[in-house]
This record gives C-alpha cells, sequence and structure tokens, in this order.
C-alpha cells in the first residue's frame, strides 16, 4: 500500500515536471511557464464547467507567454474541450477565465485582478514572490536556477477549484 503511494507520487511528479525539468536547460521561461500552465489543467478541477465550453486562460502581461500559448494550445481540441488563449491589456478587460496568468511586470496590478476575479472558478497564476502568500492560487518562484511552484490552498478552495493531490505533492503548499 505504502509502496502503491509512493509510486503514485513519483509518477505524478514525473507528469508534471518531466516537461520542466527536461527541457529547461534549453528552454527559456516563458516555454516553460506555458508548459507548466497547460499541465496544470490535467489536475485540476473546475466545477460546474461544461464539457462542451471553451477553456479560457487569460494572459495578462507577458506577450511571450501569450504567444507561446497560442501557438502551442490555441484552439487546439482536448476531449471536448476548446483552448481559447485571451490577452488582456487591464485588469478591466478580464472575461469569464478559467486561469488568468498574471506575468511579473504587471504584478502591481494583482489586487485589482483577484478582485475582478474573485467568486469565479478562475485559476490565478502568478510569478512574483509574494503572491502566493497574497492570494494567487498558483505562483511560479525561482530559487537559484530552479523554478518552483507554490499553491495556496485557501485561494484554490475560495475560487471553488479541486486540486489533485498528485499536484499538491510536488508544490510547496502555503
Amino acid at each position: 500500500m505504502k509502496r502503491s503511494i509512493i509510486t503514485q507520487n513519483l509518477l505524478a511528479l514525473a507528469l508534471v515536471a518531466l516537461p520542466l525539468f527536461a527541457s529547461s536547460q534549453n528552454r527559456p521561461i516563458h516555454e516553460i511557464h506555458a508548459m507548466m500552465i497547460y499541465n496544470f489543467t490535467k489536475y485540476i478541477q473546475w466545477p460546474g464547467y461544461e464539457a462542451s465550453q471553451d477553456f479560457v486562460v487569460g494572459v495578462i502581461g507577458s506577450d511571450d507567454v501569450f504567444n507561446t500559448l497560442n501557438t502551442w494550445y490555441g484552439n487546439q481540441e482536448r476531449g471536448n474541450k476548446k483552448f481559447v488563449i485571451k490577452k488582456f491589456g487591464s485588469p478591466g478587460e478580464i472575461q469569464k477565465c478559467h486561469i488568468i496568468y498574471v506575468a511579473k511586470n504587471n504584478s502591481k496590478q494583482f489586487d485589482e485582478i483577484k478582485n475582478k476575479v474573485g467568486g469565479n472558478p478562475t485559476l490565478i497564476i502568478t510569478d512574483r514572490p509574494g503572491l502566493g502568500k497574497e492570494g494567487s492560487g498558483i505562483n511560479f518562484v525561482t530559487e537559484g536556477n530552479k523554478l518552483s511552484i507554490e499553491l495556496n490552498q485557501a485561494a484554490l478552495d475560495a475560487a471553488n477549484l479541486k486540486v489533485s493531490s498528485q499536484l499538491t505533492s510536488i508544490a510547496k503548499v502555503i
């Protein structure tokens, strides 16, 4: 039984982190962020989400992350979901999203973004130290030359998102 749990955790780590570690030496950070954002969709459930509905990922800031997400995953079908990538210039432009990625250069707008999507089942992903504790669901953190993720369980619960234990096992839960 214990061996099975360890095996599951190692498998989860491989599924989520393998694209990150296998290619991080040769890939720019915006590509790694795009891969991770896409992979998070495999380990999070959005209750009330209709299978026929588009899955919308919004980006505020980083043109590189937006362009990579749009090129790699935009309009792709996965099951009954079509991934739609949208670029927003300001928090006021944000419309219904399943995920909103806030680039480091736009982190000063975090509180406004959080208020705009509050009460909706929206995963906020950020890229600045401290934003995980301030209410981001997932925050990318670079320590030395290693990328890791912080997971704010209270923020995810407030957004009514269900996170797989496979993802929580590789994240720093705050």
